[in-house]
């Protein structure tokens, strides 16, 4: 306990030097205890620009568990940690309550005015969550055949001597030698993986079957057909997944591209010929549609900070996802919201530093006088001066930015966005 009151003090001085901090919260129900539990998570730049994460809280909640048990016990925490007034995102999945904790947030953190572009960009979905979850809708549709291999991979795995059997058809075929493996219910990755290798002993499993006569789980050949569908396109979901999740590196600026890979996969699944593939691709676009019809500001705002895309970003993208006209309104709130947020930083840039110009007359311009700065002559010149040398530039650095080239990024998109010339690019 002394370690972690030590190491408490160190990351709350830590937090005091950060601006902004951006949360992700989830449940936990433990298995063996049947308790539920709530971790909140902080993720921030440091000073040496450097991205960090934290776990600050890891809380049972007692049931019911509603938004407002959930919205009480993160404004504790930020409060005991001293951020309540930093707060800039707040990551959940879909879940009711959660939406119910976001609504209460938000009002809270907006009576102080604390909240960037009005509270537009406070709540987060999870992405990887997100598309969890269309998977999930997908797969129903073949719950029978992964029942099936799950099955036979549980069959084989349970006996040496069918074990052994398997390899030397493995071996009399010449494949590779991998090992099966079973999937986790609760990873659809796993299944996607589970099934992925699976295909590759498609004959392997058939002739198994000729072998063992216990064997009543085996694949049909139109089963394997449908497998093989499916892996076609979870192996776009499964890399967007990996792609997002990272968390050594800012990923919001990734998602846009990944977003739009799953637009155009089901767009064009859609129009298989294959009635099973339709029917499948049907129930994931419909949650496509729930959750990434609108547009998404924070995640369009977050990819045109990237050097390498700028407004050229969604100048390409929108007009692909959208209508037209809605592609053009989408590009004109995005860029509007832009430019709100840069005001924000501009207004509280500029208000730091007349502040500490004040300080420092009050402190060092005539204090061996003990006159105060604000009762001097000079001071209200300056104030004058101020007044009427305010003419606003031509440009603002957010004008400048846009309008230069995109940076021509010739290396892999994730080693551009870990280091840069030694240096970490965020």
């Amino acid at each position: 306990m002394q370690v972690y009151e030590a190491e408490k003090k160190k990351l709350k001085a830590l937090l005091k030097t950060v601006s902004k901090i951006s949360l992700t919260t989830d449940l936990w129900k433990s298995s063996n205890q049947k308790i539920e539990y709530m971790v909140l998570t902080a993720h921030f730049v440091d000073s040496n620009w450097r991205l960090q994460k934290c776990v600050i809280s890891f809380v049972h909640i007692p049931p019911p568990r509603r938004g407002v048990e959930i919205a009480d016990c993160i404004f504790k925490c930020l409060k005991e940690w001293g951020i309540e007034n930093k707060v800039f995102t707040l990551s959940v999945d879909n879940a009711s309550s959660n939406d119910v904790a976001i609504r209460i947030l938000k009002d809270t953190f907006s009576r102080n005015k604390m909240l960037l572009c009005g509270g537009k960009l406070f709540h987060v979905w999870c992405c990887a969550h997100i598309l969890n979850l269309m998977v999930q809708d997908g797969l129903s549709e073949i719950k029978n055949v992964i029942g099936d291999v799950h099955e036979s991979v549980n069959f084989i795995n349970q006996n040496e001597v069918r074990l052994n059997s398997f390899s030397d058809i493995v071996q009399q075929l010449q494949l590779p030698d991998r090992k099966l493996i079973l999937d986790c219910k609760t990873r659809w990755n796993s299944t996607f993986e589970m099934l992925s290798i699976a295909i590759k002993f498609k004959e392997v499993f058939s002739r198994l079957k000729k072998r063992e006569s216990h064997y009543e789980c085996c694949p049909s050949h139109e089963d394997w057909e449908k497998m093989e569908k499916v892996c076609e396109i979870l192996e776009v979901f499964n890399s967007a997944t990996k792609i997002i999740s990272g968390s050594d590196y800012p990923t919001l600026n990734l998602f846009l591209n990944e977003v739009y890979r799953v637009k155009v996969l089901l767009d064009k699944m859609m129009n298989d010929e294959n009635e099973f593939v339709q029917a499948m691709v049907r129930k994931m676009k419909s949650k496509f549609d729930k959750y990434w019809v609108e547009c998404n500001l924070l995640m369009s705002i977050a990819v045109i900070l990237d050097p390498r895309c700028k407004m050229r970003v969604i100048e390409f993208y929108f007009p692909r996802m959208y209508p037209d006209r809605e592609a053009r309104e989408n590009i004109a709130k995005v860029r509007d919201a832009l430019y709100e947020i840069y005001d924000e930083y501009a207004r509280e840039y500029q208000f730091s530093n007349e502040h500490s110009a004040e300080t420092q007359v009050h402190d060092n311009g005539i204090s061996g006088m003990n006159i105060e700065a604000s009762s001097s002559g000079w001071f209200e010149f300056a104030n004058y001066v101020k007044s009427v040398e305010t003419a606003q530039p031509q440009q603002s650095d957010l004008d400048v930015y846009l309008a230069e080239g995109c940076f021509i990024c010739e290396e892999i998109p994730l080693s551009f966005m870990l280091w840069n010339g030694g240096k970490r690019t965020l």
